[in-house]
């Protein structure tokens, strides 16, 4: 049984390699809600969205985002109506959004409308918020405190950035079956995601961090920095406003109290040997997913590296 936790676009990728080499009834996706936002009155869970999609085969491999061959008619008329247009939902993606606020509406909570959801579009795997309660990533910039998606999206996260908070979570619960899914897992795995705005949020909801602490499960995680710099976006921003290192050093000391192995690319091979020092486990392999083969063969990479016997030495693998 592997749980993941997961967000962003790094972390669909992540997810969609696992779909391929793991049966969906043994993978629970447990996954951040703290980019939701209410847009033009509807309840909007990218992250939700994203996973969802990527499952269910939907998802727009070009953008990274929304249902793939979308259109976007209903964005053009609401500028026409004065309305804001700077988050680019698609119609085919606001029927689900006008799907889920209904499903709020009529008293279900955010698991079983997510569980709805997934149901309708043939999902078999199990797919989870972080929690039910409301808990919102807000950026503090010299701007103003904005939403996630206000300095991620609106402004292109181009705003230096003071710090992080995840109001609402000290008051949050986990979502139903989010603590059995971590205790109960043979593994658990951190996608290469955001690590300070797509994993701290699960991570601050109460509960959560103490779980995989406690957890027997082996728990991985997959880095997205790469030679001292993010992936994509603003991960090195953001962990440097937190106080980690850039590097694959301070992706291990994000989640050092419950990792057991860190999965690097082989660029940082070197940084790897320096980080095995303090006791970390360290496998190094190709982590960039250009291609759709690159997503099953870092998954497979990954499940391979956390199976193996703590004592095994770690390889480095080349393209």
């Amino acid at each position: 049984m592997i749980t993941v936790l997961t967000g962003g676009t790094g972390g669909a990728k992540f997810v969609d390699g696992l779909r391929q080499i793991v049966r969906p009834e043994d993978l629970t996706i447990i996954v951040n809600t703290g980019d939701d936002l209410l847009w033009w009155g509807l309840y909007v869970s990218p992250d939700l969205d994203s996973i969802a999609y990527m499952l269910a085969g939907k998802l727009s491999q070009e953008r990274g985002w929304g249902v793939k061959s979308d259109t976007f008619f209903c964005l053009h008329a609401m500028g026409q109506l004065g309305q804001p247009t700077w988050f680019h939902a698609g119609d085919r993606d606001l029927a689900t959004h006008v799907f889920r606020s209904k499903l709020l509406a009529d008293g279900k909570t955010l698991s079983e409308a997510t569980a709805e959801i997934a149901s309708r579009l043939g999902i078999k795997a199990r797919v989870l918020p972080m929690s039910d309660s409301r808990v919102e990533t807000r950026v503090l910039t010299p701007a103003g405190d904005l939403s996630f998606e206000e300095y991620f999206v609106q402004r292109w996260y181009q705003d230096p950035v003071e710090s992080v908070r995840f109001a609402g979570a000290s008051d949050a619960e986990p979502a139903p079956g989010v603590i059995e899914a971590i205790r109960s897992a043979d593994l658990v795995l951190l996608a290469p995601s955001n690590p300070v705005t797509s994993i701290a949020p699960i991570l601050a909801v109460p509960g959560i961090r103490e779980a995989l602490r406690e957890s027997r499960a082996r728990i991985a995680a997959v880095s997205p920095i790469v030679g001292g710099a993010a992936v994509t976006g603003p991960a090195g921003t953001l962990m440097a406003a937190q106080g980690f290192a850039v590097s694959i050093a301070g992706v291990a000391d994000f989640y050092q109290d419950f990792l057991d192995l860190l999965v690097v690319d082989s660029e940082d091979a070197p940084a790897a040997e320096e980080l095995r020092k303090t006791g970390m486990r360290v496998h190094c392999t190709p982590t960039i997913m250009r291609k759709y083969e690159d997503r099953i063969a870092l998954a497979k990479s990954a499940l391979d590296a956390a199976m193996q016997p703590p004592s095994a030495q770690d390889a480095v693998e080349r393209p």
